[in-house]
């Protein structure tokens, strides 16, 4: 589950953080006027990315003032660049920490250089991430973008924040998946609207923060993307060059954030940066959504059709729950005889994946229930265990014929999407502790 989000203080502003994990390192990350703590949870790889970073460090999460949950300001009163000094420590001084590694994405990145450079006694490390220290191109800076193209993209981010293209334009490893796209467009908006997100762009390009490089004196480690159109490779190179010792990542991939696309790259660098090892992640247990399904009065079907034609019929299904699954992004575990367990990286894909296998099977006039339920599982080979899956089974059992049962755990991380639910009431599921609050799908 996410963390609590608390509220530091800023001149009588509030600055919306979390905290997870417990360290050390302390990490503190902003991706400035262009991320959202409380929406990124409902995205299971950004959540997988958090709770990754988490493993190895207290990781805290903050909005810019202006953005995401924090508090609002005038578009002609944004806060400065050098305000976010003032944020970062309020942050800090909230979450307990004394000492930290800054972590700064996009147009933090300028920020987090400068609180590197001048508060060296509260920055244990730097971590930049697809970011620059200007943009324009100068004399001396001839790898900046000309002023007309930066322009365009302005107008175009700008034209269609808030919409799927954004998808597109910022996560194009995803931008062919229809959830994610609509998902994306809402998360965006959370971020800020369009007007303020323009004035943040028009700041962000006439930041300089070169003059602070060569005073930076923390150990210092550079993320950027290879393909990334907007903060072009070249940036990432430059910074490498002028801060003492810094480390370069090239990643691979065009994503501009980093938890979809190559993840454990990024993942990897970090944890071997901060804490001068690689553990990697914890690859025997996981969070999954979990699918089962049963084919209703198998017997008597069996009993019926004679053991031929039922094997026929069973070939079939098989076939169909793996062709379907896997077309929702997921994975067929194992059959179960007259029924399959499948996982999937989150709940939404699965709810699909369930409606879309128990219409194909109407062709062969076989019904389905289904169950499915989110939690952590421990990975055996290419099997998988834990008291998730035995929910999953009992929420599966508990349906009637057709339905597609979810438990309160997923109905939790589909809040606010367009699927519809209808409370089926407390059950008490065989074998698991409690009562437990049942919700069937509402979708033909």
């Amino acid at each position: 589950m996410e963390p609590e989000t608390r509220y530091a203080s800023v001149d009588r502003a509030r600055v919306a953080y979390q905290v997870l994990g417990e360290g050390p390192p302390d990490l503190v990350i902003t991706a400035g006027t262009f991320g959202s703590v409380d929406l990124g949870w409902e995205d299971p790889m950004v959540a997988a990315w958090n709770r990754r970073l988490a493993s190895f460090a207290r990781l805290i999460l903050f909005d810019r003032r202006g953005s995401g949950a924090s508090d609002p300001l005038p578009i002609d009163h944004l806060p400065s660049w050098e305000s976010y000094i003032e944020e970062l420590t309020a942050v800090m001084n909230a979450a307990g920490s004394e000492r930290a590694a800054v972590m700064g994405i996009f147009d933090a990145g300028p920020t987090a250089m400068l609180f590197a450079a001048v508060r060296p006694d509260r920055t244990v490390a730097l971590v930049l991430a697809n970011t620059a220290a200007r943009l324009l191109p100068s004399d001396d800076y001839p790898i900046g973008a000309p002023a007309e193209r930066i322009q365009q993209v302005r107008d175009r981010i700008e034209a269609t924040w808030g919409t799927e293209e954004q998808a597109e334009m910022q996560v194009p490893s995803r931008a062919t998946d229809p959830r994610f796209r609509r998902w994306f467009a809402r998360y965006t908006r959370s971020i800020a609207g369009p007007t303020a997100v323009s004035a943040y762009m028009r700041a962000m390009i006439h930041t300089d923060a070169r003059s602070v490089l060569s005073s930076i004196r923390v150990p210092t480690l550079i993320l950027h993307r290879v393909d990334y159109p907007w903060f072009r490779i070249e940036h990432g190179r430059y910074l490498a060059h002028q801060i003492e010792g810094a480390k370069l990542v090239e990643l691979p991939g065009a994503d501009g954030p980093l938890p979809w696309e190559h993840a454990e790259v990024g993942l990897d660098a970090i944890e071997e940066f901060l804490t001068g090892t690689l553990r990697g992640p914890d690859r025997t247990r996981a969070v999954m959504t979990l699918l089962f399904t049963d084919i209703v009065r198998s017997t008597q079907r069996a009993t019926e059709l004679g053991d031929e034609r039922w094997r026929e019929l069973l070939t079939l299904h098989d076939e169909a729950a793996h062709r379907v699954t896997t077309a929702f992004g997921g994975q067929v575990i194992k059959t179960t005889g007259d029924g399959i367990l499948a996982t999937f990286d989150g709940p939404r894909r699965a709810i699909r994946a369930a409606a879309a296998l128990r219409q194909d099977l109407r062709r062969f006039e076989l019904e389905i229930r289904v169950g499915i339920h989110t939690g952590e599982v421990e990975k055996r080979g290419v099997d998988v265990s834990g008291i998730a899956v035995h929910i999953a089974a009992r929420v599966m059992a508990a349906a009637k014929e057709r339905e597609i049962l979810i438990s309160r755990t997923v109905k939790d991380l589909i809040a606010g999407s367009e699927i519809e639910l209808n409370e089926r009431g407390e059950h008490q599921l065989k074998g698991v502790p409690g009562d437990w609050l049942l919700y069937a799908v509402l979708a033909d």
